[in-house]
């Protein structure tokens, strides 16, 4: 047993959109990355998705709407609900999301990480 730090993890994150698994609770990852610009308008069928932001802003578009998220702020995605993150300037944001979860859910980018990419670290 060990404590983790999200700031230590993230240092290790080198590309902007790459989620890193970094634990693990019951059917759910915990996940890190860092972000600036737009990922991809898509959706999680049947997936809710968690953003925690720990640095930065991030704004989750959607298709009639935009929530902004502040340092310390999260918000739920939830599943079916077409979304794109966009952070101007870099982001670090934690994630919950269950294992199942696809990275960029019904649309494949030259940004999108399989679930092994993302376990790799």
């Amino acid at each position: 047993m060990k404590a983790v730090n999200f700031f230590k993890e993230l240092e290790l994150v080198e590309d902007y959109w790459s989620p890193r698994v970094i634990g693990e609770v019951n059917d759910q990852y915990i996940k890190v990355a860092k972000l600036k610009g737009a990922l991809t308008w898509h959706k999680h069928d049947d997936e809710d998705e968690l953003f925690y932001v720990l640095r930065g802003q991030l704004v989750i578009e959607y298709e009639s709407d935009r929530v902004v998220l502040n340092e310390g702020d999260f918000h739920v995605v939830p599943k079916g609900v077409m979304h794109n993150p966009v952070a101007e300037d870099e982001c670090w944001i934690a994630l919950i999301e269950t294992v199942t979860t696809k990275h960029t859910g019904d649309v494949v980018t030259d940004r999108t990480k399989s679930l092994e990419q993302q376990l790799g670290g």
